[in-house]
């Protein structure tokens, strides 16, 4: 009769405990969530627009640069000579590709990270909890992508 008096005080401790810490876990459970499509706003972005304008303007100039080193290279008759102009503008062509990628990876992650930033400033004034991108979400959330995509342009 002990044990079971016993076996039943420890079976309802565990019980008690077990709910107190689910009691604890859900009351964290943020209360606002948001979500935000984030490649809707970066598509939508002034600033990505201007930066893939910039990089296909840079590409073409990389293209006629191309067409001229080839132009240069066919008309040198001495093989010498050929070969060196072939180096000398392999070199630059990879310098300036090298250049072109640097410079549009460094502006781009500026513009990744201003955006972030909007989105935690927007998150914070409207007092979310969580954001999360669109596509990880199923169902739920406050849709917050116009508002996000307003304040990026």
């Amino acid at each position: 009769m002990k044990n079971g008096v016993k076996y039943l005080a420890l079976t309802l401790g565990a019980f008690v405990i077990g709910m107190s810490v689910n009691n604890f876990a859900v009351s964290n459970v943020p209360s606002k969530i948001a979500v935000v499509d984030v490649q809707k706003v970066v598509a939508s972005s002034a600033q990505v627009k201007s930066l893939k304008a910039d990089r296909e303007a840079k590409i073409k100039d990389l293209a006629n640069f191309v067409k001229t080193a080839r132009e240069t290279v066919a008309k040198e008759p001495n093989a010498a000579k050929k070969k060196t102009l072939e180096q000398k503008y392999n070199k630059e062509l990879n310098a300036k590709r090298n250049a072109i990628q640097k410079d549009y990876a460094s502006k781009l992650a500026a513009i990744d990270k201003n955006i972030s930033g909007i989105i935690a400033q927007k998150a914070k004034a409207a007092n979310y909890d969580i954001v999360l991108a669109k596509g990880v979400v199923l169902y739920g959330g406050s849709d917050i992508t116009s508002e996000i995509a307003k304040a990026v342009k």
